[in-house]
């Protein structure tokens, strides 16, 4: 059931604002037509929160038969709200920037889908292959079940819920650090289902690299990718280095594939750290990128 952004925080128990580590109460910063759903995963035996902003003008009259393409974006807490981004105190801004672009015209139309993460199980979803570098004693991850959680639980919800246009031409999905490994691994596993990837800052040392090995040879492919990475996202130069080597080694594998700078983009953000701040600066970029040139299905 859809319920407005107020209704919403006291049905979470927020009715309380929560408090930063200062001590000062926190004041939600979203906006926009956002909607909120708790969706039951049978995949991973538990439930979170689905939150879908809709573009302006959805429920107008005229637009009653209008369909729209779907951005999937994962860390739900961090996109929205500053309030449920318990780390930074940050977010990514999504609903403004989308608001604003749309408005502009820059983008079209679209749905923007934020999939919850599932707390201290984070990284157990997201990841396909072991952290042996940074959590050398994780248990086996349950990432590759992802793109089927996404697939086969969200999107039939949001289909249902929503006027979605469907299909690779229509679909896009992105996520960062952890979450970027997701998604490069979800454009892999589902590449017929996928059309775009946002891919911020991933962790591509998961796996000994293996990730990175899975995007060569590229044979069923997305139409467009935009990855990016901080010159600064580590106090450890040389691990910098060395992810940004690997990201490197992705992009050679793309080009190699045949994309050209229309359909695949990766920015080095010199001074840019591994936070929501650098995500939500380079959003506006990723998202004309991606969909500034979408043209909706005859």
């Amino acid at each position: 059931m859809r319920t407005t952004v107020a209704l919403m925080i006291c049905l979470l128990g927020f009715a309380t604002a929560p408090v930063f580590a200062q001590g000062s109460p926190c004041k939600s910063t979203a906006s926009g037509d956002l909607h909120f759903h708790q969706l039951a995963s049978k995949i991973f035996n538990n439930t979170r929160t689905i939150r879908v902003l809709l573009p302006a003008g959805y429920s107008r009259p005229e637009n009653g038969s209008r369909r729209y393409p779907v951005l999937y974006l994962l860390d739900g807490q961090n996109l929205f709200d500053a309030c449920l981004s318990d780390v930074s105190h940050q977010e990514w801004q999504v609903d403004e920037t989308v608001t604003r672009l749309i408005r502009e015209k820059a983008i079209p139309p679209l749905i923007v889908v934020g999939i919850d993460h599932a707390g201290a199980r984070r990284g157990h979803e997201f990841l396909p292959y072991k952290n042996y570098a940074g959590e050398p004693d994780m248990d086996e991850p349950a990432g590759k079940q992802f793109p089927d959680f996404v697939v086969n639980e969200v999107m039939p919800l949001v289909d249902k819920e929503y006027r979605t246009l469907t299909g690779h031409a229509n679909t896009g999905i992105g996520g960062s650090s952890y979450g970027g490994v997701a998604t490069l691994y979800a454009l892999m596993a589902r590449p017929s289902v996928f059309g775009y990837g946002l891919i911020e800052s991933p962790s591509l040392q998961i796996g000994m690299g293996q990730l990175v090995r899975d995007t060569s040879p590229l044979m069923a492919m997305p139409q467009k990718v935009f990855m990016a990475f901080g010159g600064k996202e580590g106090n450890n130069p040389v691990f910098t280095q060395r992810m940004l080597d690997a990201l490197h080694t992705v992009e050679s594998n793309f080009k190699a594939a045949g994309y050209d700078a229309e359909h695949f983009r990766f920015v080095i953000d010199q001074d840019a750290q591994h936070n929501e701040a650098a995500w939500a600066k380079r959003f506006p970029d990723a998202m004309q990128f991606l969909f500034g040139q979408w043209q909706a299905p005859l």
